[in-house]
């Protein structure tokens, strides 16, 4: 009997629509069976396109993701329900994902991934999707897998648009190909700082998904030298092309991305507490509190701070005062950090201090009546 056809009857059953696929059938369902596949990210994109690769009958899926659900997540990741807040992703997703095919091998992976364990992770799988929000993560991930050898599946959303692309696949470009160098700091906000349509994340995972079934089974040819550009408002879908820069040949091993990118936080940044900026406040103490979220992240809760954008921070240096001590705070402590160092590094502040924990810290500790988001 060849291989293709050893199905059980339950299997025959479930995927019996791709069986009569033109260009598809048993034997591209048999390379899904045997297929090895990393999702790096269990958020708006990765819940969506896990869904499809379970139902798709992929056989070994490995989950990577460090976070918790929480109720702001629930507008998008359609695997988690409001009962699943506070619980790891990863594990509900393996959970939803075994119920939905339990022929399936699901390994979640609490962890965040990094330079010291992204090789030892990866290194089996034979497509990696990026599933992830955030620069340093994609270079570290197409550096891994420039090394490994392995298709790189990467997306990304922002507010209305959304982008696919397939690196490294056949010696093809890579990521760096197409983002030679990160954007500046704090130029490029998340989906936390800069919102993210909800459908918009199903509409990208899918295509995601999608280009993972093509990669494994061969019945097309994947989107690999091209971006596709995606418009939810308009529904325009574009391309555009990515040159071949070689640019993998200068991948001999993995760096500190953080540093590479600009996010490092240093441990010489200065640093006060929610009770510590309450006790400034109630002593109505001379200084400058500065909100780096964007306008709308400020009409949901503030702290009636001075809000100065932390795109239009480099325009606005001549705001911030340079003779008594300054906070400056956002959601979570992230963006307003690496603020207070690139206004250290190229201004020359001394008197800059990183709220910890944000408004969040604020919300859970000072005011617990204060809406969150």
């Amino acid at each position: 009997m060849a291989p293709h056809e050893q199905f059980s009857a339950e299997e025959s059953n479930r995927y019996s629509r791709h069986f009569v696929l033109p260009q598809f059938g048993k034997p591209a369902q048999q390379k899904l069976k045997t297929a090895r596949v990393s999702v790096v990210g269990a958020g708006g994109l990765g819940c969506p396109m896990l869904q499809y690769l379970a139902a798709a009958g992929v056989g070994h899926l490995q989950i990577i993701d460090f976070d918790i659900i929480n109720i702001s997540n629930l507008q998008r990741q359609v695997l988690f329900q409001t009962t699943d807040v506070g619980k790891p992703k990863v594990r509900v997703a393996a959970e939803r994902l075994t119920a939905l095919n339990p022929l399936l091998t699901v390994e979640p992976v609490q962890a965040q991934i990094t330079a010291a364990n992204a090789l030892l992770l990866l290194k089996s799988s034979d497509v990696v999707v990026d599933c992830t929000d955030n620069f340093p993560t994609r270079y570290l991930l197409n550096d891994a897998c420039v090394l490994l050898n392995t298709p790189y599946v990467y997306g990304s959303v922002f507010r209305y648009e959304g982008q696919v692309a397939v690196f490294n696949y056949e010696q093809g470009p890579n990521y760096r190909d197409f983002y030679p160098a990160p954007p500046a700091v704090g130029s490029v906000p998340n989906c936390e700082a800069g919102g993210v349509l909800g459908v918009l994340t199903g509409i990208i995972g899918c295509l995601q998904a999608n280009e993972v079934l093509k990669i494994i089974t061969g019945f097309a040819r994947p989107l690999s030298g091209e971006v596709l550009l995606v418009d939810s408002v308009t529904l325009e879908f574009d391309r555009l092309k990515v040159p071949q820069r070689n640019s993998g040949q200068s991948i001999k091993s993995l760096i500190d991305y953080d540093e590479f990118c600009g996010t490092k936080t240093q441990s010489s940044m200065k640093e006060v507490t929610v009770q510590e900026l309450k006790a400034l406040l109630d002593s109505k103490a001379d200084f400058q509190l500065i909100d780096v979220r964007e306008p709308h992240e400020f009409d949901i809760c503030n702290l009636n701070g001075e809000l100065i954008p932390q795109g239009d921070i480099p325009t606005s240096v001549d705001k911030i005062a340079k003779d008594k001590q300054v906070v400056i705070h956002c959601r979570s402590g992230a963006r307003s950090g690496n603020m207070v160092q690139w206004l250290e590094k190229n201004h020359g502040f001394t008197n800059l201090y990183n709220l910890k924990g944000g408004i969040l810290a604020w919300a859970k500790e000072i005011d617990t009546s204060m809406p969150t988001y």
